[in-house]
């Protein structure tokens, strides 16, 4: 699967918006990647998840679970798991920090890719990474679906994305005065359940 199918799949589940979006890490962009619409749809979330399982393993990553974090990540990092034919697990916050739950464990020295939706500053990505690794578990990659910073994003592993866009994002105090004119819409879910937090 290459660049232009995973972005006609999204533009297919009409989840490519434009406006003026304060995204869950603050930053704000004139884009948003509703992936939300995309996993309305079972076929159109399997043939993405089995083109980045299938990525994973080209890249010469063997790994014998995925790990992702919640909640964004819940639905590719099954479906992912599904196509790698390994178990799939999640971590979520707690007072602000991922932990396992649930009665998951993580045997130490397991091979394991984090799996998200969509990585812009890759902090979602690098906490998950860093929860892992201090419970034992190797952690080979991470793998995402769309990479809106086209390769910038620095989660401390190998990063494996399906698609990568360069899609803008400014700091609050970097809005350009064109965007800055637009209503803001805030969408992510991260600000529910920490507020002032962000991906």
């Amino acid at each position: 699967m290459d660049h232009e199918e995973v972005i006609d799949i999204f533009r297919k589940a009409d989840a490519i918006l434009e406006g003026h979006f304060v995204l869950s890490s603050g930053r704000h962009s004139p884009v948003f990647l509703q992936k939300a619409r995309v996993f309305m749809y079972p076929d159109l979330t399997e043939k993405l998840c089995k083109g980045l399982a299938q990525k994973i393993r080209n890249a010469g990553f063997s790994v014998d679970l995925v790990v992702s974090p919640a909640l964004g990540g819940l639905i590719p990092g099954f479906e992912t798991a599904r196509h790698l034919g390994v178990p799939a697990i999640w971590v979520e916050r707690e007072e602000g920090n991922f932990q396992l739950r649930r009665g998951f464990h993580i045997e130490p020295g397991t091979k394991i890719a984090i799996v998200e939706d969509i990585v812009t500053t890759g902090l979602s990505s690098r906490e998950a990474v860093d929860c892992v690794k201090a419970l034992g578990g190797d952690v080979q990659c991470c793998g995402c679906l769309i990479d809106r910073s086209n390769g910038a994003a620095d989660p401390g592993v190998p990063l494996v994305s399906l698609a990568a866009m360069d899609v803008p994002s400014y700091a609050p105090d970097e809005v350009p005065a064109e965007l800055a004119a637009v209503p803001q819409t805030k969408p992510g879910s991260r600000h529910l359940s920490t507020p002032g937090g962000g991906r």
